[in-house]
This record gives structure tokens, C-alpha cells and sequence, in this order.
């Protein structure tokens, strides 16, 4: 079996990914979906001409060369907070002392900071002869009714559901969360904290896909575990395919005689396997599932595999079923460039990701980077990507960086898209 490059078996595996439905989301549901269409403000933003800072709101006009050896003194018509809903004037002359966001009276034109007065309430002395719109904020300034303020595709942020909000929108058009089933397979497989027996092992991989099927934005409404029989991972199967939008498998897509993902999936003729020329995670495997044709993405089962695997395909899959435009490139999209801070060496032909540590735009490599190992993975935070046609990275040297998902930031080196 020749080897396939990583954006050949990407490009197959969107093949069978498609939007999910969209919905009205109210704007407490929306955070973390994708919009199906733009949204535009309802309101100007900000809603009023207001004060940006505490002070006095003046007629430029009345302030004429007021300094600090020789300020202006001016009455004071009273006090407006923000929050004050009347409709007040400024008569030429006076001025109305007032606190940051709070409306600007009719016929004011300026701000003098309270720092450069004598904060007084019934008549001050102004040591600024301000321009026409010092610290005033113009209704509109910031967004303006109709603007458009996301456009289809975006994903709803904490910052971009604050400007939802801000615009007076209650509900988005986005599409539902993806629901994803997560499969592990294997008779030695064990809860954590359970009594191991010989040959057995904890079922890290399933809570690790869990994980960042959430930290993604995504549901995961179905974590099942298979033996290595064929009847019992059928039925696992079926229960998947009828539950999620996607199902994620892990293990059992080697070349080995008990490897029952393979052993039940070759020869339905809806599913494929390959080679992929990628260190970890060379065994992969999708296709479709089920009366519904739910797209399947095959794990292999060693938890960097696994783990390196989800970055490369599964996130552009979910991508995909948000609606989101990929291409054969995605997986490497959101890759921000460091420097290596020690060298490794690499394998021809063979795309590698190198575990990394990002520190301040260097990319330091993990100790332990067999696909078993877990150890420094806890650590890590970022995959360096290693060309398959480079055989050894040298310190110094410029490498591409894919933040890992849910790993925290890092200085100096960027942020995730």
C-alpha cells in the first residue's frame, strides 16, 4: 500500500462532511457556534453622544485660552451620571459637570478633564481650552445601525457575543453544534482508577477525544467502548451513526491480526483505509456510516497518534460541520512560526510533528516523542511541523508551530485563529 500525503487523505475526509442544520440561537446559547449568515447591528454604536472621561462638558467656544496660569471660570448647571435619561442643554457660557458615559448635553461640544479644573460644583476654574470633540464619544463612531457586524462563518467569541449584545441582537442564525460520538476499542481497555490487571490499561484516548471535542465547541453525546469482537463494535456502531454528526474511532486500524475496527469496516465498502505519510499516526482511516451516511474518522489507538491525529483531520471536519470553508491546507492554518530551541532529527519521506514546547518564539521538543508516550505530553503545547524532505532540525532553525488545542497559552509565540 503506497503512502498517502496528508492533504490526500484530508481532502477525502471532507469529502464526506456537510454543514450541520441551522437554527435561531439565542445569544445565551451562541458561544463557541458558527454563523450561518451575517449580523448586522440593530443600533448605533455607542447609542448617545457621551463623555469619555469625568469632567465637565463645555462650549469649546467658552473655554478660549484657558491654561494653567490663566484658566476660565465658568457656572455650573449641575451634575449628569451615566445613566441620566433627560434631555438637557447647555447654556452658552455654563457648563454641566459630568462622569464618563454619561449623554452630553444638547449645545456641548467638549470635555475638560476634572484633572485640569478645580472640581467645583457650583462654579469652576478650567485650566484646558479644549477642541471641538475632545473626549466626546459620537453617537455612531463605533458601529452604525445596519453595519454589518460578522460576517457567515464566524465563530461566536466571548468579545463577539459582547458586540451581539452591544447591538441589540437576541438571536443568530448559526449552525447546531456538531454532535460527536467517540469509540474506543479494545479488551484491555479499563476505567481510570480501576484495579489493572496484567496486560491491561486506562482508556486515556476516549476522555482525551472527549476533551477536545469540547474545547472545540462541539458536543460529545456518545463516549462507548468496543472489545475486540466484530459483533460488539457493530452495535457500538450503529448506536453512533444514529446519535452524532460525526463518529470518532480509536485503535484497531493497524496491520495487526486483532485490529477489529479494520476487520469490521474494510469490507463494507463505505469506509477506506490508507497509509498516510505522517509521523505519529501513519494508519488512518474514514468514510461513512449507517442509514444517515454519518462521517467516520479511524484513530490509531497510541495516544500521540491519536492525539496528532485529531489536529490534522478531525478539526477541519468539525470545521467543516460548522459550516466553516476548509481546504486541503486547514490543518495547517492556524501554525504560528518560532525558532528551534534545541535540534532533533526527522525521517524522510514522512511528514513529522514534533511535540513541542513554545517559550517566548522557541520551540523546544518534547523528551519523549515514541507515539506511546504520554509523559511530556502533559507539557507540551504546540506540534512543530518537519517537512518530509528534512531529516534533522538544527537549533535555530525556522519551524511552523500548531497550537495545540486546550493547552494554554504561550508568550511571544501567537495566538491560536
Amino acid at each position: 500500500m503506497s503512502l498517502r500525503s496528508i492533504e490526500e487523505h484530508l481532502a477525502a475526509v471532507l469529502a464526506t462532511v456537510h454543514p450541520t442544520p441551522v437554527v435561531e440561537l439565542p445569544l445565551v446559547d451562541a458561544l463557541g457556534c458558527t454563523l450561518a449568515e451575517p449580523v448586522r447591528s440593530r443600533v448605533d454604536l455607542p447609542g448617545f453622544t457621551n463623555s469619555a472621561m469625568d469632567g465637565y462638558a463645555v462650549r469649546a467656544s467658552d473655554c478660549a485660552g484657558a491654561s494653567e496660569e490663566t484658566p476660565v471660570e465658568l457656572p455650573v448647571e449641575g451634575d449628569i451620571a451615566a445613566g441620566d435619561t433627560r434631555d438637557l442643554e447647555l447654556t452658552p457660557g455654563r457648563c454641566w459637570r459630568i462622569m464618563t458615559g454619561a449623554p452630553m448635553p444638547a449645545g456641548a461640544d467638549a470635555i475638560v478633564p476634572v484633572e485640569l479644573s478645580d472640581g467645583g460644583t457650583d462654579r469652576v476654574r478650567l485650566r484646558l481650552a479644549p477642541e471641538v470633540g475632545r473626549h466626546v464619544r459620537a453617537r455612531g463612531e463605533d458601529v452604525r445601525a445596519g453595519d454589518e457586524l460578522l460576517a457567515a462563518g464566524a465563530v461566536v467569541t466571548p468579545g463577539r457575543l459582547a458586540l451581539l449584545a452591544a447591538a441589540n441582537v437576541a438571536t443568530v442564525p448559526a449552525h447546531t453544534r456538531p454532535r460527536v460520538a467517540v469509540i474506543s476499542t479494545g479488551d484491555e481497555l479499563r476505567d481510570p482508577g480501576t484495579e489493572l490487571g496484567h496486560g491491561e490499561i486506562v482508556d486515556s484516548n476516549s476522555l482525551m477525544l472527549v476533551a477536545l471535542v469540547r474545547a472545540v465547541g462541539a458536543e460529545p453525546v456518545l463516549r462507548a467502548r468496543s472489545r475486540d469482537d466484530a459483533g460488539s463494535l457493530r452495535a457500538v456502531l450503529d448506536e453512533a451513526a444514529d446519535a452524532a454528526d460525526l463518529v470518532l474511532t480509536t485503535g484497531g486500524v493497524s496491520m495487526g491480526a486483532y485490529d477489529t475496527v479494520k476487520e469490521v469496516l474494510a469490507d463494507s465498502g463505505s469506509v477506506d483505509f490508507a497509509k498516510v505519510a505522517m509521523r505519529p499516526g501513519m494508519p488512518q482511516g474514514h468514510g461513512v456510516i449507517g442509514e444517515g451516511r454519518t462521517p467516520l474518522v479511524t484513530l490509531p489507538g497510541n495516544p500521540l497518534s491519536a492525539m496528532v491525529s485529531f489536529h490534522v483531520f478531525v478539526l477541519p471536519a468539525i470545521a467543516a460541520l460548522q459550516g466553516r470553508d476548509g481546504d486541503v491546507d486547514s490543518w495547517r492554518s492556524g501554525a504560528v512560526p518560532a525558532r528551534a530551541g534545541a535540534g532533533w532529527a526527522s525521517v524522510r519521506g514522512k511528514t513529522e510533528l514534533t511535540r513541542v514546547t513554545l517559550r517566548h518564539g522557541l520551540a523546544w521538543p518534547a523528551s519523549g516523542q515514541g507515539s506511546h508516550m504520554v509523559g511530556a505530553l502533559a507539557d507540551s503545547n504546540a506540534l512543530a511541523i518537519v517537512p518530509p524532505e528534512v531529516t534533522a532540525v538544527v537549533e535555530g532553525d525556522e519551524v511552523a508551530c500548531i497550537p495545540l488545542v486546550g493547552a494554554g497559552s504561550w508568550s511571544g509565540a501567537g495566538v491560536p485563529s
